[in-house]
C-alpha cells in the first residue's frame, strides 16, 4: 500500500483527504500549526497550545465517526462566557493535551476514538507565529493579519526560526513513496510547514513523488494575480529555491457565471493554469474538472482523488507493488 504525505492546512486540504480516505493508501497528513485567528488563536494564546484548528478539521476529515460526532466536534458556542466563537473539537483538543500531558500524544489519543484513516501530525509541537515581509518592507505579524493587510507578500517566516520538527513528520516524509502539498492557502497553510526546520530538506532529499494541488481561485490578500506557476515559484522559493514539486494539478474546467460575480466581487478570480510555464519547468501538469459549485466553490474530492491515485500510482512503475512488499 503506497505511504502518502499530504501537507498542509485549511478547508482545501480537508475536502481532499475526504477523497483520498476512500483510497488503498497509508495516508499521514502534516498540518500546519500557525493559525492565530478565532477559537484557534485564544487557546494557543492562554492554553500554551498549538492552535488546534486545522488539526481538528483533518482528524474529522479523515475520521470513520458517525456524522453526528463530526457535527458534534465542528460545533461552535454561539453564546456563554468565554465559550462563545470556540469549536467544541478544539476544546476537546486542548482537554486531551491536558490529560495527556503532551499535545501530540492528545491527538493520536483523540484520533483513535475517532476511528482516523491513517495519523494526523503537526508540523511542529512549539507554539509558532507567522510573520510576512511585504513588497514594500513592512512586516506584518500573524497568519490570520497577513492576507489582511492589503498588500503583496515578499516572504514569509517564523518566530522562532528554529521551531522544533516533530520528528515522527520527518520520518513519515523519509518513508513516503508521494508527497502532496495543498491545497489551500498558499502562504498561510501551505508554505509554514515548509519554513519549519528539516521539513522543507526532507522532502528535497526524498525520491518520493511530489505533488502540488493548486487552489482553484486566488486568495485576496494573499494570491492576488496568482497563476498556478506563481503558486509553484513561491513554494519553491520558499524551500531554498530548491526543486520540491514534479508534478502540478490544476482545475481546467468552467465555473459558472454566477460564481464568478460574487467571488469577484471579493476580489477572486480563477487560478490560470499557465500549463505551458510549468512544463517549460519540467514539470508534469494535471489538468481536470476538479470544483465542485453551490454557493460557494470546493475542490471535486472523489475526481481529485482519482487523479492524484492515478499520478501516484503511475509516476513510479510498479510503485504499488514495491510499497506493498516493505
Amino acid at each position: 500500500m503506497p505511504k502518502v504525505v499530504v501537507i498542509g492546512g485549511g478547508t482545501g486540504l480537508s475536502t481532499m483527504l475526504r477523497g483520498l480516505k476512500e483510497k488503498p493508501i497509508d495516508i499521514t497528513a502534516i498540518v500546519t500549526v500557525a493559525d492565530d485567528g478565532g477559537s484557534s488563536g485564544i487557546l494557543r494564546s492562554e492554553m500554551d497550545v498549538p492552535a488546534p484548528g486545522d488539526i481538528r478539521n483533518v482528524m474529522i476529515a479523515l475520521a470513520d465517526a458517525e456524522p453526528i460526532l463530526s457535527k458534534v466536534l465542528q460545533h461552535r458556542f454561539q453564546s456563554g462566557n468565554g465559550l462563545a466563537g470556540h469549536s467544541l473539537g478544539n476544546l476537546i483538543l486542548v482537554a486531551m493535551k491536558e490529560i495527556t500531558g503532551d499535545f501530540v500524544t492528545g491527538v493520536k489519543e483523540l484520533s483513535k476514538v475517532l476511528a482516523v484513516r491513517g495519523r494526523v501530525l503537526p508540523s511542529s509541537a512549539d507554539q509558532i507565529v507567522l510573520k510576512a515581509e511585504m513588497e514594500d518592507g513592512t512586516i506584518v505579524s500573524g497568519e490570520s493579519k497577513i492576507p489582511q493587510a492589503g498588500k503583496r507578500i515578499r516572504r514569509v517566516f517564523l518566530e522562532p526560526p528554529d521551531a522544533a520538527p516533530l520528528e515522527e513528520a520527518l520520518e513519515a516524509i523519509e518513508a513516503a513513496d508521494a508527497i502532496i502539498l495543498g491545497p489551500g492557502s498558499l502562504y498561510t497553510s501551505i508554505i509554514p510547514n515548509l519554513l519549519v526546520p528539516g521539513v522543507a530538506e526532507a522532502i528535497i532529499a526524498s525520491p518520493a513523488q511530489k505533488i502540488y494541488v493548486c487552489n482553484v481561485m486566488t486568495q485576496p490578500g494573499e494570491t492576488d494575480g496568482y497563476t498556478a506557476y506563481d503558486h509553484l515559484a513561491a513554494i519553491e522559493a520558499h524551500a531554498g529555491g530548491a526543486r520540491i514539486v514534479d508534478a502540478v494539478v490544476v482545475n481546467d474546467g468552467d465555473i459558472p457565471r454566477e460564481v464568478l460575480r460574487r467571488y469577484a466581487e471579493q476580489g477572486a478570480v480563477p487560478v490560470e493554469p499557465d500549463r505551458e510555464r510549468i512544463e517549460a519547468a519540467g514539470r508534469t501538469v494535471v489538468a481536470d474538472r476538479l470544483v465542485k459549485t453551490s454557493r460557494y466553490l470546493r475542490h471535486d474530492a472523489k475526481r481529485l482523488s482519482d487523479r492524484i491515485h492515478d499520478l501516484i500510482l503511475g509516476g513510479r512503475p510498479g510503485l504499488h507493488r514495491q510499497s506493498e512488499g516493505r
